[in-house]
């Protein structure tokens, strides 16, 4: 269950400061109706009614701190013209420094087109090249990283394996990190298989965890069945990453926290209905980051990211959550407490 003292947590929340590196993207919506099937191809023809931008991927981390930090940076890498813009537009009008978005001719705005007709996507449009930065771009990366770094309490790291985070740059961001005594947390993703040995926290999902570690999902087990082989998972996930906590995020189950030497700890979901799962894992991310930078142990932390998660699935689209929402779905929640599990749970008892 989330802390009792929530609302001085996010009271010393507004005073900390987070970068977020990573991935950018601008994420657009088209919204419309179907009446018919286009007599050119069998395919939904869309009378266009409205359309949305919001920013996406590493960008939508940094969107979903906006409302609770002191002040949020972002880096990464850009292309130029309108889209580009648009971007920069949208996470200026949250407050957030866009200083650290380096702009590339090589390079072009990742930007993810969603179809939407009654409320169900039918398409989506992908704008992206995937390539590594030039040694010119990381020398500008390092260089705004050292302006930066002295300034934040916390750093996230966010990874949707388009580019732009290699070795050589993300050992380059832990490195002055640890030298600093930063929380790096790291959302991710087995497309780009780095690591991640100085960072505070990698957050998975559960499918990005199994086939990381090269073991066989589960599947659909009961609770104690998967909660079984999550240390095991652990021991696989620490050869590879050496990283000092695992926050496993389990879908309908919650979320899984694995430190070193403590027995795992369990959270089970707070969703009270799931819409929409569109950037849970940012808002996870995000909010688990903030929380160990005001001062939350690591179950703590857990908590509120695992409760923010639970508000944003009930919403749709790319969606964030305010403070009121997260302290009114803390007043509202009557779910058990999330517990330590010191042993490998047991099934249920037979006859």
């Amino acid at each position: 269950m989330p802390p009792e003292n929530l609302p001085a947590i996010l009271e010393i929340c507004r005073t900390r400061r987070v970068l977020v590196a990573g991935d950018v993207m601008l994420d657009r919506f088209i919204r419309g109706n179907v009446s018919r099937i286009s007599p050119e191809a069998p395919v939904p023809v869309v009378h266009v009614t409205r359309e949305d931008a919001y920013p996406g991927g590493a960008a939508n981390v940094a969107r979903n701190l906006a409302p609770f930090a002191g002040k949020v940076h972002v880096l990464g890498v850009t292309g130029t013209g309108p889209l580009t813009s648009q971007l920069h537009d949208l996470l200026e009008e949250h407050g957030i420094d866009t200083s650290g978005l380096l702009a590339s001719p090589e390079h072009e705005t990742i930007v993810k087109t969603r179809v939407v007709a009654r409320g169900q996507q039918v398409a989506r449009i992908d704008r992206e090249t995937i390539k590594p930065p030039s040694p010119a771009l990381v020398a500008r990366a390092l260089a705004w990283l050292d302006e930066k770094l002295p300034e934040v309490d916390a750093v996230i790291i966010e990874d949707y394996a388009k580019g732009f985070l290699t070795q050589e740059l993300v050992d380059a961001i832990t490195r002055r990190a640890a030298a600093l005594g930063l929380p790096v947390t790291v959302d991710p993703n087995p497309g780009n298989p780095l690591r991640w040995h100085q960072a505070t926290a990698v957050k998975p999902n559960r499918k990005e965890a199994f086939e990381t570690a090269g073991l066989p999902d589960p599947g659909d087990v009961p609770l104690w069945a998967l909660l079984e082989r999550l240390p095991a998972l652990g021991e696989r996930l620490w050869e590879k990453w050496d990283t000092h906590q695992l926050l496993i995020t389990l879908g309908e189950h919650g979320m899984a926290l694995l430190e070193k030497g403590r027995p795992l700890y369990h959270t089970p979901t707070r969703a009270r209905e799931v819409f929409d799962v569109s950037g849970a894992g940012d808002t996870a991310i995000a909010l688990y980051t903030l929380a160990l930078a005001a001062g939350c142990s690591a179950p703590q932390a857990a908590e509120i990211s695992n409760l923010a998660s639970g508000v944003v699935v009930a919403k749709a689209g790319t969606a964030t959550l305010t403070p009121d929402e997260l302290l009114e779905a803390a007043r509202l929640q009557k779910n058990p407490a999330g517990s330590a599990v010191s042993a490998p749970p047991s099934p249920p008892a037979q006859g």
